[in-house]
């Protein structure tokens, strides 16, 4: 009896015991569902448009993906905010306790959610549709500035930029000599000597497109009345794209040949010195004999240079068909074709430097409308420069290219050029700009549209700093593995043109069964201590960097990119302010335990083009276009720079 009892305990629970279990299991299921349905609100709100921007307001965020026919990935995060195209990639608090770099990164990732908070409340407005109302007001068909004026700006602006007949007079008196010592001048002086230097820059400048980056020289005009290396007074013209100067036009007192192109009908370079022995070949072997040997030529004057310490001088630079020219005191001096990559309408700036004291400045016959006065006014919201769809197919090649904010022309340029390859319109490989937020608010108004409509801009959200582009490189990697899963990432910038195709093929022969990093590979470079590019002993204490491909242009494999994002989400990645030297010290560290197969390849163009390029540098949105029209019309990869 007492066995029996026992089990019918066990197996017959009375009443009160069946309704104590029901209320235990209610309340874990109601605490449950308090937990569960917020996120799952979180989630859900704002589904039907896009992605959300990720903050650090929860410890760890959990994106839901959702792919959608006309976008691709979208992504999602903790507050239902609204934005298509906005990287996953998170900068977790803790990294705060490293380097000085990684604090750094903290601080632009909180700034980047103030900023981005600003852009969500709907009270920032887009700049380019104040310039559009208000463009005609502000750009009036001359300008004018007095010496006092001018010394106490530096740059006198040119609103709308220049137009076809455009002309600018400066009123000046160029200094007396001084000595100069710095041996970028002093090329050859024996001991100690300095070299007497007079000589001015006079620059039509476009508008700056980087930190830390000068400004486009649309013209450059340097007359150098003593000084020069030659020991005789020259002018020198050229141009320069982001800090890239193309080759020099050199007027040193001869006039241009006679089978020489003219600009206009003018020559280049009009004649100031007597020249009886017609430059005969005997006279170049002599001349360059003695300028081996350092003995000076004594140069009988025709007519005096245009230029003279202490002398007044009235100087025009006028626009033509073909290019610019120069007149000095009513005098025709030289003529600057035009350079493949500028136009009259990005010359929005006047500067003067150097050995000249400005009188005056007037500017006449301008353009009082601009087509591009708003940087943003460069894109062209056409349904034929959308990204495709990602569709269900193999992607051979992800191209991450990485972008400023501000830069509405370059992401066009792109577009129109060689995203149109049809390997990318057919989504085999696929291409996608990473941007970070801009300081001004305005600016990411225009790039929220901008993401918005051409589907092919992923936000990285912290506020753009020139030190962090690092960051962008590890979402590249990220948005490569994660969202289209590539079998190779490439990362290159928005002025890198690309030639899709010769790419993918270089890949296909790489070996299957081992990793890749191909590019332009530096072997052994050393940190520079000094100067701009100066980096710190606490920066990088080796005396040489890994070896690691040129920034520009270059591509790891799958696994590599892998181990990268791996390593970032366990708060283990090494990170360095050069992005490149950053990759090739990760590939090193991936190398260690799986071997990769280093390809050197100087196709992937370092700085220019060059013929036969896989890749080409510092290509300006009109060079773009013209490189990707020779490519589709000659079927050759030929260069637009004309340098």
């Amino acid at each position: 009896m007492k066995r029996g009892s026992k089990v019918d305990l066990f197996v017959l629970p009375n009443r009160l015991t069946l309704l104590q279990i029901f209320m235990v299991v209610m309340l874990f299921y109601l605490l449950f569902m308090s937990f569960e349905i917020p996120l799952a609100f979180r989630a859900g709100l704002g589904s039907e448009n896009g992605a959300v921007f990720l903050t650090d307001a929860l410890p760890m965020p959990v994106p839901l993906l959702l792919e959608e026919p006309d976008h691709g990935v979208q992504i999602r995060g903790p507050r239902g905010l609204k934005l298509e195209k906005v990287s996953s990639l998170m900068f977790n608090g803790s990294f705060s306790e490293g380097s000085e770099l990684h604090k750094v990164a903290r601080h632009a990732w909180v700034a980047g959610e103030k900023l981005w908070g600003d852009v969500e409340s709907g009270k920032v407005k887009s700049f380019a549709k104040v310039t559009v109302e208000n463009g005609s007001d502000s750009c009036p068909n001359s300008v004018s500035v007095s010496g006092a004026e001018f010394r106490g700006k530096g740059v006198m602006v040119l609103p709308c930029g220049l137009t076809l007949w455009s002309h600018v007079t400066v009123v000046g008196t160029p200094r007396w000599a001084h000595a100069e010592r710095d041996p970028k001048i002093a090329v050859v002086r024996e001991g100690n000597e300095a070299v007497m230097v007079s000589q001015f820059m006079m620059e039509l400048q476009g508008l700056k497109a980087v930190d830390k980056e000068e400004p486009p020289r649309i013209l450059h005009f340097n007359p150098r009345l003593r000084g020069d290396w030659s020991g005789k007074p020259v002018i020198e013209q050229n141009t320069c794209y982001r800090m890239q100067w193309g080759s020099a036009l050199r007027c040193e007192g001869w006039k241009s040949r006679a089978d020489e192109e003219t600009v206009d009908g003018h020559l280049k370079c009009e004649k100031w010195i007597r020249d009886d022995n017609n430059r005969s070949e005997e006279w170049k072997t002599t001349w360059w004999l003695n300028r081996l040997i350092g003995r000076k030529k004594k140069v009988t004057v025709d007519w005096p240079y245009p230029f003279a310490e202490g002398k007044l001088f009235v100087l025009t630079i006028s626009a033509g068909l073909e290019g610019y020219h120069v007149s000095v005191d009513g005098r025709h001096v030289t003529s600057f074709p035009y350079r493949t990559g500028f136009a009259l309408e990005d010359a929005t700036g006047l500067s003067i430097n150097g050995d000249v004291d400005v009188h005056s400045i007037f500017a006449a016959s301008l353009p009082t409308s601009h087509p591009s006065f708003a940087p943003q006014m460069h894109l062209e919201l056409l349904p034929q420069w959308k990204a495709p769809p990602l569709h269900n197919v193999n992607v051979d090649l992800f191209i991450g290219i990485l972008s400023a904010g501000n830069h509405f022309a370059e992401r066009m340029a792109v577009r129109k050029s060689w995203m149109q390859h049809k390997l990318i319109k057919s989504s085999h490989v696929v291409a996608r700009f990473f941007v970070a937020l801009h300081a001004r608010k305005d600016i990411n108004v225009d790039i929220k549209k901008e993401a918005e409509y051409f589907g092919d801009i992923i936000i990285v959200p912290y506020m753009d700093h020139y030190d962090l582009v690092v960051l962008k490189t590890i979402a590249i990697c990220e948005y490569g593995i994660h969202t289209v899963a590539a079998k190779y990432i490439m990362k290159c910038d928005d002025d890198t043109f690309v030639r899709v195709d010769s790419i993918v093929n270089e890949v296909r022969k790489a070996q299957t069964d081992r990793s890749l990093y191909m590019g332009n590979m530096n072997y052994h470079h050393r940190p520079l201590r000094y100067g701009k590019w100066a980096v710190t002993y606490e920066e990088w204490v080796e005396e040489e960097y890994p070896i690691y491909a040129n920034g520009p242009g270059y591509i790891v494999s799958a696994n590599i990119a892998q181990f990268i994002v791996s390593e970032f989400e366990k708060r283990k990645l090494k990170l360095f302010k050069m992005e490149d030297v950053s990759m090739g010290m990760w590939v090193e560290q991936f190398n260690s335990t799986r071997a990769v197969e280093y390809v050197h390849n100087l196709k992937f163009c370092q700085f220019g083009c060059i013929e036969e390029y896989y890749t080409a540098h510092y290509q300006s949105p009109r060079q773009m276009t013209c490189m990707w029209e020779k490519l589709q019309h000659q079927g050759k990869p030929l260069c637009c720079n004309m340098r």
